[in-house]
């Protein structure tokens, strides 16, 4: 019988032993699954932190590698109408540049030239598109003296735009344009009968760009020239905003050559009248000024909710000029007719 038992206890023993073989295996399969797991999350929150750190860097990059997207950001939409008057802001150092070349007679061309007795004016071919008033203008909301006045086509949009918001503000059509472009003959003949102390090629008329205005009440009352009194005063006020300026304002006459006068106007561009009017400058003065700023560290100017920058390029006194001109921005590009030229960009 002991034999037996121990032979049976034996077996037991046996299969205990087999049975804990078998549980330890078990074990150690279950620690090598655990281990498995944690090393598979850990690669996939670096997986994940990666994709995190790429989609942040994304953003960043569409923030400030984007020239018009930061120049948005930048924009202080709370000065309506202002000007900053700042050079070399985030907006102007984010703007990529390339360039142009411009002919040595382009810088007697474009909205900004200055005429006067010392910069005669060039008539340079394709300087302007002169229309004659009467066959073009917007006659419901101002009147035209005769059937010859011309002005430059845009200048003349210009002037609609202008003359048609004060209609609307004021249901008023006194306003008459008596006069406008000169030859350089009309010139010569007007010096001659003393009705100018210029000659021909040294007036502002010749631009395209300069008219006179004149106020003719229906009622036949307080005919004249214009002055910017009553309900007339509204264009004085809003001119700047549609790009006119008075071409020779009072305390100005030693920087214009000529006597003050509140009846002639200049189309010289939104972003310069806005500025010009606001620091009280004629346009030899800002001509002047202007030169001061870079492409790298331009004006800056703020008409309603636009950012323009103001920059001036000299030019090259032996041949065309390389004008830096921005990428991607609408620009103009325009001679000051004295000794280079000047780019304004539209920042957004």
């Amino acid at each position: 019988m002991n034999n037996g038992y121990n032979r049976r206890n034996r077996k037991r023993q046996s299969t205990a032993k087999h049975y804990k073989i078998r549980y330890d295996r078990i074990v150690a399969a279950l620690l090598g699954v655990a281990v498995l797991i944690v090393v598979i999350v850990s690669c996939a929150k670096a997986i994940s932190g990666d994709k995190d750190s790429d989609k942040k860097s994304s953003k960043k990059a569409s923030s400030t590698g984007s020239s018009e997207t930061s120049i948005v950001d930048n924009l202080d939409t709370s000065s309506k109408g202002g000007t900053s008057g700042t050079a070399g802001s985030t907006a102007a150092e984010s703007v990529q540049y390339t360039t142009e070349q411009y002919l040595p007679t382009d810088v007697g061309q474009g909205d900004l030239i200055l005429v006067n007795s010392e910069h005669p004016y060039s008539f340079t071919e394709g300087d302007t598109e002169l229309v004659t008033l009467y066959d073009h203008f917007k006659s419901d909301y101002y009147n035209v003296s005769d059937y010859v006045v011309k002005l430059d086509s845009d200048t003349l949009s210009h002037l609609d735009a202008m003359m048609e918001a004060f209609y609307n503000a004021q249901h008023n059509t006194d306003i008459y344009i008596i006069g406008g472009y000169r030859t350089i003959e009309e010139q010569n003949a007007r010096y001659a009968n003393g009705d100018s102390k210029f000659n021909g090629g040294f007036t502002d008329y010749h631009t395209g760009r300069t008219f006179d205005m004149g106020i003719f009440p229906t009622d036949g009352s307080n005919a004249g020239y214009y002055s910017a009194t009553g309900i007339y005063s509204w264009i004085d006020e809003n001119a700047a905003s549609y790009g006119f300026v008075v071409r020779f304002p009072s305390g100005k006459e030693t920087s214009t050559g000529e006597e003050s006068r509140t009846y002639t106007y200049r189309y010289v561009g939104a972003p310069h009248a806005t500025y010009m009017k606001q620091n009280n400058l004629c346009l030899e003065e800002y001509i002047e000024q202007i030169k001061s700023y870079t492409n790298e560290k331009p004006l800056e100017i703020n008409v309603g909710d636009k950012l323009y920058g103001v920059y001036y390029v000299p030019a090259n006194a032996e041949g065309n000029t390389d004008v830096p001109v921005p990428a991607g921005l609408t620009y103009q590009v325009s001679g000051n007719n004295v000794d280079g030229f000047v780019v304004t960009v539209e920042m957004n």
